[in-house]
Formats: C-alpha cells, sequence, structure tokens
C-alpha cells in the first residue's frame, strides 16, 4: 500500500467514525430524556443537557473533518488541516455552555429539592446509555490519536466527559435515594457541572494551541533527530529545526549545510535520503530543506550529526 492510499484509506475511516457518531448520540439523548422523564431528577436532566450538545458537537466535527479532507488548493496551498481545531475548539465552547446550564437547573433545584421517582429505573435507563457512550468515545479517541485527528480526539473526550456525568448522577441519585435526602440531587449535579466546565477550557486550551500552529512533541522531535542523525551523511551541518502540527499533518523545515564543491545532485540525493527517513518517521510530514554551503553562520537550533 503507498502512502497516498494509506492516508486516503486513513480519512476515509474518520469520516465514516464522525458520519456515525451522529445518529449515536441522538439515540444516547432520547435515551437520557427517557431516564429524566421517568424520575423527573435534575441530576439526569443535567445529564440530557450535555448529550444534547454531543449532538451539536458530533455534527461540527462531521463537518469539519469533511473540509479538512479536502486537498490544497489556490487559497490554502496548506491544506484545510486547521478546520479540525476549529471544530474542537467549537466542542470546547458547547461544553463550557453545557456547564453552565446545568447549574442554573442545579441551583434552582438547590433551594426547593424533591426526591425523584422511579430511580431504580431511571438509572437503569441511564447506565445503558453510559454503556454506549463509554464504548464509543474508546473507539473515537484511539482511532483519533492513530490517525492524528484533532476533531476525533475531540468528539471522543467530549463523550468521555459524558460518561464521567454519568457516573456522577448515578452515584448522587444512589446517595439521595440511600439516605432520603433529595439534597443530593442537585449538589451531585452542581460537581458534575464543575468538572464539565473544567473539561471544556483544557479542550479549548488545545485546540487553541493548534490554531497557533503548536511544534510537534518532544518524542516526535526526538525522532527528527535521529532521522537526521542517521541519514545526514555527506553534509556537515543541520540547523534551525523548526515544525508545527496542523491536524493531521507535520511540517518540518531546518537547514543543511553542505561542502560548496558539491553538487546540486549530490545535495539533492541527500535531502531526498533525510526526506524519506523523516516522513518514515513522522507519517504525513511535509518537508522543507533549505541547503546552504559551507561558510555561511548558522542560526537557529543546531541537530547534532557526527
Amino acid at each position: 500500500m503507498t502512502g497516498g492510499q494509506a492516508k486516503g484509506g486513513g480519512a476515509s475511516r474518520t469520516r465514516t467514525l464522525a458520519f456515525w457518531t451522529i445518529p449515536l448520540s441522538l439515540l444516547v439523548l432520547g435515551i437520557k430524556l427517557l431516564a429524566w422523564h421517568l424520575t423527573g431528577s435534575v441530576a439526569l436532566l443535567s445529564d440530557a443537557l450535555e448529550s444534547i450538545v454531543n449532538v451539536v458537537a458530533a455534527i461540527a466535527a462531521f463537518i469539519a473533518i469533511v473540509y479538512a479532507a479536502k486537498p490544497a488548493d489556490h487559497d490554502h496551498q496548506f491544506g484545510h488541516h486547521k478546520a479540525e481545531y476549529i471544530s474542537a475548539v467549537i466542542e470546547g465552547v458547547a461544553i463550557v455552555v453545557a456547564a453552565l446550564l446545568i447549574f442554573k437547573e442545579a441551583i434552582g433545584e438547590l433551594f426547593d429539592p424533591s426526591m425523584p421517582t422511579d430511580v431504580g429505573l431511571g438509572l437503569g435507563v441511564n447506565i445503558f446509555a453510559s454503556l454506549i457512550n463509554g464504548v464509543w468515545a474508546y473507539v473515537l479517541i484511539s482511532a483519533g490519536r492513530s490517525m492524528r485527528s484533532p476533531a476525533l480526539v475531540a468528539d471522543g473526550k467530549h463523550i468521555r466527559t459524558d460518561v464521567v456525568t454519568s457516573v456522577g448522577v448515578v452515584i448522587g441519585l444512589g446517595i439521595a435515594l440511600a439516605t432520603g435526602y433529595p439534597i443530593f440531587d442537585p449538589l451531585i449535579a452542581l460537581a458534575v457541572a464543575a468538572h464539565i466546565l473544567y473539561a471544556g477550557w483544557q479542550l479549548i486550551a488545545e485546540s487553541v494551541g493548534g490554531l497557533m500552529d503548536a511544534a510537534l512533541t518532544g518524542d516526535e522531535e526526538d525522532a527528527i533527530r535521529k532521522a537526521i542523525y542517521d541519514n545526514a551523511d555527506g553534509s556537515s551541518d543541520v540547523h534551525d529545526l523548526k515544525t508545527r502540527r496542523a491536524g493531521s499533518a507535520a511540517f518540518i523545515d531546518f537547514h543543511l549545510v553542505v561542502s560548496e564543491d558539491m553538487t546540486v545532485g549530490e545535495a539533492h540525493d541527500i535531502c531526498d535520503r533525510l526526506e524519506g527517513a523523516i516522513k518514515k518517521a513522522i507519517p504525513g510530514s511535509t518537508l522543507a530543506i533549505h541547503v546552504e554551503p559551507e561558510g555561511v553562520k548558522p542560526h537557529g537550533v543546531r541537530v547534532r550529526i557526527n
């Protein structure tokens, strides 16, 4: 399989997973609304409110992933990869909005709490929805990380947050039922809202980092340096290494110093060797190698090659 085929297959799988998240989120929303309808619990209502946001986020993620997969064009010569980060920011904002809605509902119930009805049946329905969410969150996060899709990872983390919310709701309602104190219902809703708010803020911060051209991770840059060290024979220095991540794409730029007597063809052969090794270490990467003759004053960070 060629690199292009592999990349195309990965993009197709990403779109498929993003698409099926939409009907699955609608199904989970319906189940959680049923649980709230059966019990009248504000904690279960808070859980359902977040699931409404899940549906909106799933649609945004699908649109962003389809757009990000478009090939580079005249107006976007480096591709459309950053569309996924925009989707992830939207999801983060949606999570924060859900948290604020939950705060509103929980505070209103806090001053006039009432014991939910049919709690056992409602919890059973809610746990079933959470199991669906838990499995799907694992699938999305694992696939998103392997295919370097920020939107898919964000969607998975959002759904995982929903699972944590549901666990908190189950615990809170269980305590309310065991003690006979309905105040635990809105209290656990407030705790859930605080957790969701924190998760949303983290997601926004991570996504904005991508929009701001954050560098590759330390492990990835170490892999680049090793590939250069192992394959730069014939050159005398490598410096000014710069990297940035844009969704599934990685952009790598550095300067290669060669002898003044070296022919263009010989320098090109070294560049080809380096490009092949680095692309093997960092799939989906795009390289810009600037060849310089010896004697030019180096700048930037040096990469040891001998």
